[in-house]
């Protein structure tokens, strides 16, 4: 697959634009507005990139939301052209948000939006169907392009992540192979929510509720994860969350709190093991 540079940009790194159909040139400006959706859990941002996107002609931010699950009824509801995800978000990360939104409405591009320049944050956003991936520190130069280029199926990518990183990721596609105990391959879809809202501090009945499943349910879950993933502790879990892009442990400031105001010498330190320490060792 080839990749054509842009032509110039005010960011040192600059995207990179794959074209998906022969003989496809650069984009160009559409007579009709790219309605977008905003996804990101820091409220600055999101306004910051909105108000950039309202100066853009032919571009129109039409919703914002703080976490994956939101994104993903808000794409059901508004049907946007467009959908800007942070890969890192509380609740439902923007992987599996992209997974499930694009299960319902594939037409809807993604653009994933994040920090990491790491080969598994990218590799599992493009495989959950993403069509472009931004980075952050690039996003108010790349971002308008970037829309336009996936509105007009195409991949848009940073420069930083370019090169070795999609060419692994093509040729894996190509040839059917899946990363050993990489995230999707290993767990369901359902595991992966539980995964994440366990590792986030979460109680099994809080879980159970956000889901609209039975307690019992979320423990046959919870069951599973530990037994195909060989890990039995909450450390370990919340480990493997983090290192597989499903949580960071910012997400959850106040189990810090509560934490320091339980004061049990026998419990562990960690805040997201504290609350679910005996609800998962048992």
């Amino acid at each position: 697959m080839q990749l054509k540079p842009a032509s110039h940009s005010i960011c040192n790194h600059y995207g990179t634009i794959t074209s998906l159909q022969k003989g496809a040139g650069y984009p160009h400006m559409s007579t009709e507005s790219i309605s977008i959706i905003i996804a990101d859990d820091h409220r600055l941002l999101r306004e910051g990139l909105r108000s950039l996107l309202e100066k853009q002609p032919g571009l129109k931010p039409v919703a914002e939301a703080d976490n994956g699950r939101n994104t993903v009824k808000l794409v059901q509801k508004l049907k946007p052209a467009v959908v800007v995800m942070d890969v890192s978000m509380p609740d439902m990360n923007g992987i599996e948000a992209t997974r499930q939104l694009k299960k319902d409405s594939p037409e809807v591009k993604v653009i994933g939006l994040s920090m990491h320049a790491d080969k598994h944050f990218v590799t599992e956003m493009l495989k959950a169907g993403a069509s472009g991936y931004l980075l952050k520190h690039c996003a108010f130069e790349e971002l308008g392009l970037a829309i336009r280029t996936v509105a007009e199926n195409r991949i848009y990518l940073s420069a930083e992540i370019t090169g070795i990183v999609i060419e692994d990721y093509m040729q894996a596609v190509h040839n059917g192979k899946k990363k050993a105990n990489g995230n999707g391959t290993t767990l369901t879809g359902r595991e992966r929510e539980v995964l994440q809202l366990v590792a986030e501090g979460k109680s099994t009945k809080d879980i159970a509720d956000l889901l609209n499943l039975s307690v019992k349910t979320i423990e046959s879950h919870r069951q599973n994860i530990m037994e195909k993933l060989h890990l039995f502790s909450i450390a370990e879990l919340t480990k493997y969350a983090i290192a597989e892009g499903l949580t960071e442990l910012q997400c959850e400031p106040n189990n810090t709190k509560a934490a320091n105001h339980r004061g049990n010498p026998d419990m562990p330190s960690h805040p997201v093991e504290e609350k679910n320490f005996r609800k998962l060792k048992h």
